[in-house]
């Protein structure tokens, strides 16, 4: 493929991926059609004069936003002290996505590491991907994570403003909860990605992000509203979206979480 067809397609996909965050779908094609060019173009190959050709993907592109170049991931059972001494995202994502330190990792599509800004004061922390973010390698790109990004802007900033992931990298089946072996094996990642981006505050979204991180078995309701403290990080709980998709009730102390948020971190009111 030429250099330039190759920066085309890379164009498309970044306009596409970007018109998608934003929940912009009313295009000249109809959905399906829509579906169809992501499909085509989520996956594609580009032929290197020195070397073979190689995958891009829309998850690389949102890799390459964080620094982070797509390698060869060899698939390992990784131990804690080879993660906690890796010393930049392109480090930790070049030792873990070929991670096989729990079962989950054996039938993943996408290792899905993160996204977003990897010097970003303001960190979103679920659960676990679900089949979207399995497929395409990013979180919180479904129905859920529209929402999210719909959320994110309602505070007067962007996905490119902050850092996006989850406890665990790969989906649970039929996205059941995370096992306590699976957050155990997966944690430390996500540990160390908050190590390096060094966030001023943490949001997690629903019970189990935040139970897991604050290592209480508190109910949602009893953490909301409230600063708590993660290793020196300010950390607020809220909803996550899907909830709030399956409970639209629920919006509404969602948004007084955000507001909470927002005014805890930089003293603006929405």
């Amino acid at each position: 493929m030429k250099n330039d067809e190759y920066t085309d397609l890379k164009m498309l996909a970044t306009f596409v991926a970007q018109r998608m965050e934003m929940c912009e779908n009313e295009w000249f094609l109809n959905q399906d059609m829509l579906n169809d060019v992501v499909n085509k173009i989520s996956t594609f190959s580009i032929e290197s004069e020195e070397k073979s050709s190689k995958e891009k993907t829309l998850a690389d592109f949102a890799l390459e936003k964080q620094g982070v170049s797509k390698v060869s991931c060899v698939s390992e059972d990784i131990g804690d002290g080879s993660i906690s001494e890796k010393k930049s995202l392109q480090e930790l994502y070049d030792t873990v996505c070929g991670c096989l330190r729990c079962p989950l990792g054996e039938n993943r599509n996408k290792f899905v590491f993160g996204d977003g800004n990897p010097q970003a004061d303001i960190m979103f922390i679920g659960e676990a991907p679900g089949g979207d973010e399995d497929m395409q390698g990013l979180p919180f790109v479904g129905r859920a994570g529209k929402l999210l990004t719909r959320m994110i802007e309602a505070m007067k900033l962007s996905r490119k403003d902050v850092y996006i992931g989850n406890i665990l990298k790969c989906r649970p089946p039929g996205n059941r909860d995370p096992k306590p072996e699976e957050i155990e094996k997966c944690e430390p990642i996500l540990i160390r990605q908050i190590e390096i981006i060094k966030p001023e505050i943490i949001c997690t979204l629903g019970r189990i992000s935040g139970q897991t991180l604050l290592r209480v078995k508190s109910s949602l309701g009893s953490l909301r509203r409230k600063v708590h403290d993660y290793h020196g990080v300010k950390l607020i709980v809220t909803y996550h979206p899907a909830a709030l998709l399956r409970n639209p009730g629920f919006k509404a102390p969602a948004w007084e979480d955000l507001k909470f948020l927002r005014r805890e971190y930089d003293g603006m009111e929405l």
